[in-house]
């Protein structure tokens, strides 16, 4: 029997303010003459039919991707949350027979490309209101599946109880972990400092792309 993958809008998450780069947009930065931002385009729209990109700040500096930009909703820049929940306020407006939203870091440019097809297969046979994605023996909060029917408990979550940490929010509901296999190289890995750019080039030319 095979699993019906329904339509699921993607959300880019862009909003982080990448110090440990010396600040600037991560997913701006090249490997190997593109920008990770491309190569995670590239990796989830054959996977979703729409993608919405989260960021703040001024918009413009992403046209050329011709993606719609949503800022976050929430005051002080609170994490990857108040991304997700834009993300979920995006669809509930724009997409209205969608009743989830996968969320992806804009820095992760080897994204897996049956990303959203396992992590709806096993949240439809976990009966789970959430999936995220895990390798390595470690989960990867930021790459889930999100029911659009939580947004207002989200909401509440970070408006009223101040939660930042994922995990303590997906804590309170059944949640799928799906875990893909690092080798021959962990499709999640992410561009966190220069040192790491270098070995994306490698990994890149190791993936063929």
């Amino acid at each position: 029997m095979t699993t019906e993958i329904p339509a699921t809008p993607g959300v880019l998450l862009a909003g982080g303010l990448a110090r440990r780069m010396g600040g600037g947009d991560k997913p701006m930065r090249q490997i190997g003459g593109r920008t990770i931002l491309a190569r995670v385009i590239a990796r989830l729209a054959p996977q979703c039919d729409t993608l919405v990109l989260n960021a703040n700040g001024d918009p413009a500096r992403f046209a050329s991707f011709g993606l719609p930009v949503i800022a976050d909703q929430v005051e002080n820049f609170p994490g990857p949350l108040a991304g997700i929940l834009a993300g979920l306020d995006w669809a509930a407006e724009n997409r209205p027979d969608a009743a989830w939203v996968l969320s992806a870091a804009a820095d992760c440019p080897f994204l897996p490309r049956d990303l959203v097809a396992r992590l709806q297969r096993a949240r439809i046979e976990q009966n789970a209101q959430l999936a995220v994605a895990a390798s390595g023996g470690q989960a990867h909060p930021v790459i889930g599946l999100w029911s659009v029917g939580l947004r207002e408990e989200l909401r509440h979550a970070l408006v009223v109880e101040d939660v930042r940490k994922i995990d303590r929010w997906t804590a309170r509901y059944r949640l799928a972990t799906v875990s893909w296999p690092t080798e021959p190289l962990d499709p999640f890995f992410n561009a966190n400092t220069a040192d790491d750019l270098a070995q994306a080039e490698r990994l890149a030319e190791m993936d063929g792309e």
